[in-house]
């Protein structure tokens, strides 16, 4: 079942990001459909942020999207090659957003496998943004998209994990961000292979 706009209404980013984890990411791409459990996310509290692109309340073209309602993507190009895909939170002009930062494989591997030149057994298909959102196909074109249409949407599948599942730690490559660097703002699930590095902390 497709989660609801009102999902995303959420003001509290920090839950939502937690809450992610275990949900299943579509893509549906010229007929072919690509799906991923979500195992790690990371939080950007809006203008407060000094990590969110929209710290400070900066609006510019590529960060107009994250004033939207919550519901939408926001898909933006990190070091000129690797597309980063975030879920759009809150409410209209209060730009939280939830960085997808890997997903384990469930549907359309095959699909993947080719996506990524390499088997969906081998964690690095889909471990880390660009290559979770290379792996189910998404580029800068799926920028302000409805999550609730026939693109790319979340589902709840009733994948949960328990409390003592989901560690905490320091968000990864915002080093920029001061003090705001160490908050423990990225979520994963404990021993899941297709996490990220580091993936303990």
């Amino acid at each position: 079942m497709k989660l609801p706009l009102s999902y995303y209404s959420n003001q509290d980013v920090l839950f939502l990001a937690k809450d992610l984890l275990g949900k299943v990411l579509f893509t549906e791409i010229d007929g072919e459909t690509t799906a991923g459990i979500i195992v790690e996310t990371e939080a950007y509290f809006g203008v407060k942020d000094k990590a969110s692109h929209a710290y400070g309340g900066r609006r510019t073209d590529r960060t107009e999207t994250l004033y939207s309602h919550g519901g939408v993507s926001y898909v933006y190009l990190c070091y000129g090659i690797h597309h980063l895909f975030n879920v759009v939170t809150s409410v209209e002009d209060e730009p939280h957003a939830v960085l997808i930062r890997a997903v384990e494989p469930l549907i359309g591997k095959e699909i993947m496998e080719a996506r990524r030149n390499m088997p969906a057994s081998k964690p690095s298909i889909s471990a880390g943004p660009g290559s979770a959102a290379k792996a189910l196909g998404i580029d800068r074109s799926f920028n302000s998209k409805k999550l609730t249409e026939n693109e790319i949407w979340i589902e709840d599948h009733s994948i949960s994990y328990p409390p003592d599942e989901i560690i905490a730690g320091p968000r990864i490559g915002v080093a920029y961000a001061e003090e705001d660097a160490l908050l423990p703002w990225r979520f994963f699930v404990k021993g899941n292979k297709y996490v990220s590095k580091p993936n303990k902390v």
